[in-house]
């Protein structure tokens, strides 16, 4: 079996880091804030979409884009925290199958974010924004991740909080489920999957049973 998670909401929360980092953004570029809960609605796509949804001209939105990285960089480790029995998650799953990380976080700052937990060795893979053309909901990460894995007779998962991550599994012919850790809720979820459950740790032990 390979089973592919998402970070944000649903192995980690960096709220705290990435409403901070937008807010310093909008300081340095002497913009109007918007309210947290705008931002938080847009957590999961491509940072550069979200400026533009918040009201950033395209022509500036990478410019916020570079201060946001800046900054998110420095207050990464300090401002996000592993969801209860994340790292479970992983040691449970890592006993009957390979893993990945699929994610629309910078790749760079996600490997030290595991690092930072002690969780990053269990993953065989970890793409992100950086490493494809097309983030999710389109197919491309997940297939990119897969890249990475001898598929041929495997049963395939990936485990994420939004509607993203269960569209980009369905695109990519993968099995989905979708966990309540994060930023959609289960009428949301429900829409792309038939398998919700509160925490990964719970959607890993499904799918230990199962197997």
């Amino acid at each position: 079996m390979i089973i592919l998670f998402d970070l944000d909401g649903t192995l980690i929360d960096s709220t705290d880091a990435i409403l901070e980092s937008f807010h310093n953004s909008f300081d340095v570029h002497n913009f109007p804030h918007p309210d947290d809960k705008d931002i938080k609605n847009l957590i999961g796509y491509p940072l550069d979409v979200m400026y533009k949804e918040l009201g950033v001209d395209e022509s500036l939105a990478w410019a916020f884009v570079k201060t946001y990285k800046e900054y998110y960089q420095v207050v990464s480790t300090q401002k996000t925290y592993l969801l209860p029995k994340a790292k479970e998650s992983v040691l449970l799953a890592n006993d009957f199958a390979e893993l990945g990380i699929v994610t629309t976080k910078t790749g760079i700052y996600s490997e030290v974010l595991m690092e930072h937990f002690d969780i990053m060795d269990y993953f065989k893979v970890l793409i992100g924004r950086e490493h494809v053309e097309h983030p999710k909901p389109h197919e491309e990460p997940i297939l990119k991740a897969l890249e990475s894995f001898d598929v041929l007779n495997k049963e395939i998962w990936m485990i994420g909080d939004t509607k993203l991550d269960l569209i980009s599994a369905k695109n990519a012919g993968v099995n989905s489920i979708g966990v309540l850790s994060g930023y959609d809720d289960e009428g949301t979820l429900k829409k792309y999957t038939e398998y919700i459950f509160t925490t990964a740790y719970e959607a890993i032990v499904f799918l230990r049973n199962k197997k």
